[in-house]
């Protein structure tokens, strides 16, 4: 069958079989949205990019600019899946991970903040190399974080739900926490992993170890989070909070010991050709009579 296809890019090359529409030709307000087939939200719009979903009946499927789709799961519907963009964004991510990790650590923003005042804030620091790293969530970005991270000679434990790829089950998380320095997040956001860090797994960790998340902001409890940067035991650098966006007058904009990035992970450079070079295949997929790639939710059945 042919397909219509909407993305932001006007100019992508498009196998026969394929018709090409863009914000120029189909306005996401517009009629002409009503037979696309194969959809991309437009990168970093939120749900706001996700509502045309409502306007498409023909809509087959929605292919999301993120490794994370858990705010698309609100739009599965019969005949519908959702796609996500596995390896697109695992460079981007993983680079910010191990600039989180290494900023904490070294003191970039204590460094920073000294600049202006001319203070010469000299002294040892810690070091990423040989500290003993939980990475929790194993995935693509995961395994990408830590090929990053081997030239640190790191004792690195990675963490996943199956215990594949010689992973650690997550059923022993809690026992191995006290023993980590740094503690990395990299899982997708489920009803499961919802809040995974509270106030109990939290208090595991050990006296002076960081925790780094560029998962989701629903995986830690803020307050929690808050409390225990208070008390100066912990440290935290983070690319995602909950909520978003993070209120001016939100007390964790103002503990110690945390670094805040406004959840870049992955809107680099790297983005667009990473996501053109999947879209090619993508097409070419369709054209060709096949599903696409990286379907993560099944229309028909509503599961992953």
């Amino acid at each position: 069958m042919n397909h219509v296809v909407w993305t932001q890019w006007s100019d992508l090359d498009v196998p026969d079989g394929i018709t090409l529409l863009g914000p120029d030709t189909a306005p996401l307000d517009s009629d002409a949205i009503k037979d696309v087939t194969f959809y991309v939200p437009p990168y970093m719009t939120g749900h706001a990019g996700l509502a045309p979903v409502n306007s498409m009946p023909k809509l087959q499927y929605l292919q999301m600019p993120n490794a994370g789709y858990d705010d698309a799961i609100e739009y599965r519907r019969e005949g519908l899946d959702i796609c996500n963009a596995r390896g697109v964004h695992d460079i981007s991510t993983a680079e910010l991970a191990l600039t989180l990790t290494l900023s904490s650590l070294r003191g970039i923003d204590d460094f920073v903040r000294a600049q202006p005042s001319g203070d010469w804030l000299q002294g040892p620091r810690p070091s990423l190399a040989y500290k003993r790293v939980g990475l929790v969530g194993y995935g693509s970005i995961g395994k990408t974080i830590a090929s990053l991270l081997a030239p640190f000679h790191v004792d690195l434990v990675p963490f996943n739900r199956s215990g594949s790829d010689g992973a650690t089950t997550m059923d022993q998380l809690d026992s191995l926490l006290p023993t980590f320095d740094v503690v990395i997040l990299i899982l997708p956001a489920t009803p499961e992993t919802t809040k995974l860090f509270d106030a109990k797994r939290l208090s595991l960790m050990k006296d002076g170890a960081l925790l780094v998340n560029v998962a989701r902001g629903v995986i830690v409890d803020t307050d929690a989070l808050v409390q225990e940067l208070n008390s100066g035991r912990i440290r935290a650098a983070l690319d995602v909070m909950d909520p978003e966006p993070l209120p001016a007058d939100h007390p964790l904009w103002q503990v110690p010991g945390v670094i805040i990035s406004p959840h870049v992970g992955g809107n680099s450079s790297a983005f667009e050709p990473g996501m053109r070079a999947l879209l090619a295949t993508q097409l070419d997929r369709l054209a060709q009579g096949q599903e696409p790639m990286n379907i993560v939710v099944r229309g028909m059945a509503g599961q992953e």
